[in-house]
C-alpha cells in the first residue's frame, strides 16, 4: 500500500513537472515563429524597396498605370496594391539640394536646402508617410496654378525656389552637394502575424537611396 501510495505521488509530480516545463517552451517556440515570419517579411519589404528605387532611378514613370501593376506584382507577395485595400505603401521622391543663389543677400540666404523636385506614391495612403516631409503643403496644378505646385506626374513645378517643398531633416540622413539630386524609395508595410508579447505592431519600413 505503501509502494502504490508512493507513486501515485510521483506521477502526479512528474504531471505538474512537466506542465510547468512545457509552458515556458511552447511560448519560446511561438516567438521564435513570430519573430521568424516578421523577419522574412522586413527582408522582402527591403528588396522591394530597392527594385522600386532602381526602376525610379532609371526613370520608370510610375505615375502611369502601367508602372504601378508591375510594381504591384513585385509586391504581390506582400499583397502590395495601386489602391487603398494595399497592405502597403511605396513613397518615391526625388530630391536636389539647391545653394544659395549667386548674388542672394539677407537672413534668407544663409545657406542652401534640400528641395523636393517630384514625388509620386502607390497603395495604401492611409499608413503612415515619408520620413521626409516637406515643411509646408503642396497644391495640384491647375489651369490657374502653374507653379509652386504639383502636377499629375508627381513633378514640383518651381520646386527650387518654393518654400513648401522644402525638407528640412533630408540632410540628417544623406548629405548631396550642390544641385545633387537622390532618388530615395520608401515602403512602409502593415504588420503580419502580431502577437502583443513579441511585437509592437508598428509594421515594417525600409527606404534606398540612390
Amino acid at each position: 500500500m505503501r509502494v502504490a501510495h508512493k507513486n501515485r505521488s510521483e506521477s502526479g509530480t512528474a504531471a505538474l513537472e512537466f506542465a510547468l516545463v512545457v509552458f515556458p517552451i511552447v511560448l519560446t517556440l511561438i516567438g521564435v515563429v513570430v519573430i521568424g515570419i516578421n523577419l522574412g517579411r522586413a527582408i522582402q519589404v527591403g528588396q522591394i524597396v530597392r527594385d522600386a528605387d532602381s526602376m525610379y532611378v532609371r526613370g520608370v514613370d510610375f505615375s502611369q498605370t502601367g508602372a504601378q501593376n508591375l510594381l504591384a506584382q513585385m509586391g504581390q507577395n506582400m499583397n502590395l496594391q495601386t489602391g487603398s485595400t494595399s497592405s502597403g505603401l511605396i513613397i518615391l521622391s526625388q530630391v536636389q539640394y539647391v545653394p544659395t543663389p549667386i548674388g542672394c543677400t539677407g537672413s534668407a540666404c544663409t545657406g542652401g536646402s534640400y528641395q523636393l523636385a517630384q514625388q509620386q506614391i502607390i497603395g495604401n495612403t492611409s499608413l503612415p508617410g515619408t520620413h521626409f516631409p516637406t515643411t509646408g503643403t503642396i497644391p495640384a496644378c491647375t489651369t490657374t496654378v502653374i507653379t509652386d505646385c504639383q502636377d499629375s506626374q508627381g513633378n514640383i513645378q518651381g520646386y527650387q525656389t518654393f518654400a513648401a517643398a522644402q525638407i528640412s531633416n533630408f540632410g540628417s540622413s544623406l548629405t548631396l552637394a550642390p544641385l545633387g539630386i537622390s532618388y530615395v524609395a520608401e515602403a512602409v508595410f502593415e504588420n503580419g502575424p502580431n502577437l502583443q508579447i513579441w511585437s509592437s505592431g508598428s509594421g515594417f519600413y525600409a527606404q534606398a537611396f540612390f
